[in-house]
């Protein structure tokens, strides 16, 4: 099991990249990652080229749904990090879950 901090070194990474694809811009879309061994949630939003108010928020009913929600455990988180693991493999076994609208899923298939 990875650390928080390791997972938010990641996210930070994945997301980063995800913000200045061109592909995002004009995206205004609140953002979550769920890690299931953590029991945590970070959340964020990503807007104007970049992730803005990145928050490590317990996992309960308190936490708001986001518009794109992400989740896998913080080994998947890393191994994607790492390109040790493919988002597309991992999503088709279901070890990593990506929750959105249509309209932003079609979005997202050009970034990821």
């Amino acid at each position: 099991m990875a650390t928080m901090d390791q997972c938010l070194t990641a996210l930070r990474s994945i997301l980063g990249d995800l913000a200045a694809n061109p592909a995002a811009a004009g995206l205004d879309r609140s953002l979550s990652c769920r890690l299931t061994d953590l029991d945590q949630v970070v959340v964020g939003r990503l807007s104007s080229g970049a992730v803005h108010d990145v928050q490590v928020l317990p996992q309960g009913p308190d936490v708001a749904r986001a518009d794109i929600r992400l989740t896998m455990s913080s080994d998947d988180l890393l191994a994607l990090t790492a390109g040790e693991l493919s988002f597309g493999p991992a999503w088709a076994t279901g070890r990593v879950k990506l929750e959105a609208g249509l309209r932003d899923m079609l979005r997202l298939r050009k970034l990821l």
